[in-house]
């Protein structure tokens, strides 16, 4: 089942979303189910302090639950602990090669149009769409805003995730993030599999609709990719494998070495044409 379509309207003439500041949080974290009822009441207290309105959080919280899955995902990351070679294989590397160069022919325009803007040519775009959802084609089930309330809630990496929460209340408030929207299992949202504060600061209009649809519009998506990989130190016309310039924006998009290693592989392959 795919995450709610919700629409983002731009909000400067360029068609980017600005981020606004986090507010501070402190409710008592856990690890296990047991405390999160009395963590989302005090979250929710906290940020009706902060000024989210009462109405924002009745609504954003109305179907909360304490999401295991997510943590089930966010403990079982074993993948990026595999070699090169064995992670390209269980990525499906191949197939987002073969698959990615197809895709940069059918879309050269939407391609040259992003690279004109943001410097940043099609293969590690077409790299991180393919290995993030497929291509669009699958971008996760589970209820986003449980997941992301579930690992602000969770000790392990509570202050990150209390940021992406306010995040996306933001969302909610301006009516951009369905309550009911759902998603990857750590609340990634879209094509490109973007957490909410980087939707709230790198979405971008990339249709010219003047408004930025992670999950319906590939050309918002990867505009808004594009954008974050800019905004991560990307130098236009500069290499991106490793030692070159823009592998640093590279490492800013996942902080697991191999899939770093993917990103640039299978980018400098559907780049080339090989």
């Amino acid at each position: 089942m795919r995450m709610t379509t919700f629409l983002l309207a731009a909000l400067t003439t360029a068609g980017v979303l600005h981020a606004l500041p986090a507010a501070a949080q402190g409710a008592q974290c856990g690890n296990n189910s047991s405390g999160f009822t009395a963590w989302v009441a005090d979250f929710k207290e906290e940020a009706a302090a902060n000024g989210v309105s009462r109405s924002v959080l009745d609504r954003a919280f109305a179907n909360v639950n304490y999401n295991k899955p997510t943590i089930a995902a966010d403990r079982g990351q074993k993948s990026f602990k595999l070699s090169f070679d064995a992670f390209m294989q269980k990525r499906g590397g191949a197939t987002v090669i073969s698959r990615g160069r197809s895709m940069k022919a059918a879309n050269q325009a939407l391609f040259a149009s992003i690279e004109r803007r943001f410097g940043v040519p099609a293969g590690p775009l077409i790299a991180i769409w393919g290995m993030e959802t497929g291509f669009g084609s699958y971008m996760g089930n589970q209820h986003t805003l449980s997941a992301v309330s579930t690992l602000a809630y969770d000790c392990r990496r509570s202050d990150y995730f209390t940021d992406q929460l306010y995040a996306a209340l933001q969302l909610v408030s301006e009516g951009y993030l369905s309550p009911q929207a759902k998603g990857a299992a750590h609340g990634e949202i879209g094509q490109t599999q973007f957490l909410p504060r980087n939707v709230v600061r790198f979405g971008a209009d990339g249709d010219g609709d003047g408004r930025v649809d992670m999950v319906g519009s590939r050309a918002d998506a990867l505009a808004s990719t594009a954008n974050f990989l800019k905004g991560h130190g990307w130098r236009a016309g500069a290499g991106y494998q490793p030692g070159e310039p823009n592998f640093v924006a590279i490492q800013g998009w996942n902080a697991a070495s191999v899939y770093q290693q993917a990103i640039a592989y299978i980018g400098q392959q559907i780049d080339a044409g090989r």
